[in-house]
């Protein structure tokens, strides 16, 4: 492992922390600022010419800007040019993934366009965890291994040992990974039909499945403004379920998710650290950590080892 090289931006720091503390390493030093006109300034202060080199990020947007991302593609800049043997994108949560086709007139691909980035900034391969569409693994034209979260949230609800459990998809984009956790679970499964008007916004029109008398977990990848969600756990209280928990990859928990999700009736909802919580996260959240997943399968990936066998 001496050839390993962990950096990381300012997205997600403790994320990568605790990564490095998996594989027995200390994060090596790089210089992640900006320039008195606010440009993003990046020096890497270690040798790393022929290293294997990889830079933990998230591409969450941060009050509104991209800076993440832009952190991330000048690091793999500054990485190829200091002549890294191999520059690896860890990407815990992957933005802009949600427009992933063209299904109106003039809008854009931007999950491609965001993939087509980090190839051009000189990444030569990409980690990533649970993508809101399993086919924007096609718009890269370099190596990506796909991690999924269910391991550690399985692992999480079957300690709880919820009876009568159904696994809830909000919605039909989410049944795949609904239906695999239900199975980890032994659970049954249920569907939540709905429709978007707009962008963000959502209404259920029908639940799919038995839930009455049933405790409810609802899997999703993200939950953003949480309209999706707590609208998915109203039907299901009307539906006649009992407790209602919610299991979430990443936690954008954009504007007033947070209250909403107070004031709903789900009892729980469990998220990765894939992205920071804010400091006013609410007393329903419990975070439960990827660092493990993800350093295990950097070890893999230096190693030339098979990551896909961890999902066996």
């Amino acid at each position: 492992m001496d050839d390993l090289k962990l950096f990381s931006g300012n997205a997600n720091r403790p994320l990568a922390e605790e990564i490095a503390g998996y594989l027995g390493l200390e994060l090596s030093s790089a210089s992640v600022g900006k320039f008195s006109d606010g440009e993003i300034s990046v020096k890497i202060d270690e040798n790393i010419r022929g290293k294997d080199v990889f830079i933990i990020q998230s591409t969450h947007s941060t009050q509104g800007s991209a800076e993440n991302l832009l952190e991330l593609l000048i690091m793999i800049d500054a990485a190829k040019r200091a002549s890294a043997r191999r520059v690896t994108a860890v990407v815990p949560y992957f933005g802009y993934a949600r427009q992933d086709r063209k299904d109106q007139p003039r809008v854009p691909i931007s999950a491609k366009l965001v993939a087509n980035l980090i190839t051009v900034a000189g990444a030569d391969r990409v980690l990533t965890m649970d993508l809101h569409a399993a086919q924007i693994q096609g718009f890269f034209d370099i190596p990506l291994d796909h991690l999924f979260s269910s391991p550690v949230f399985v692992e999480f609800f079957r300690e709880l040992d919820l009876p009568d459990l159904v696994v809830v998809s909000p919605d039909v984009g989410s049944i795949k990974m609904a239906r695999a956790f239900a199975k980890k679970l032994g659970a049954s499964l249920a569907l939540v039909d709905k429709r978007r008007p707009r962008p963000d916004v959502s209404e259920v029109i029908n639940i799919i499945g038995e839930v009455k008398d049933r405790n409810v977990l609802i899997r999703d990848d993200m939950i953003t403004t949480a309209g999706s969600v707590v609208e998915a756990a109203v039907a299901l209280k009307e539906g006649g379920a009992r407790d209602i928990y919610a299991a979430c990859t990443h936690p954008v928990l954009a504007g007033d998710a947070v209250e909403k999700i107070d004031r709903s009736p789900i009892k729980r909802v469990a998220v990765s650290n894939t992205i920071p919580l804010q400091k006013n996260g609410s007393d329903k959240l419990v975070v439960i950590s990827v660092g493990r997943l993800f350093g295990e399968a950097i070890k893999r990936i230096h190693l030339e080892r098979s990551v896909s066998s961890l999902f066996d």
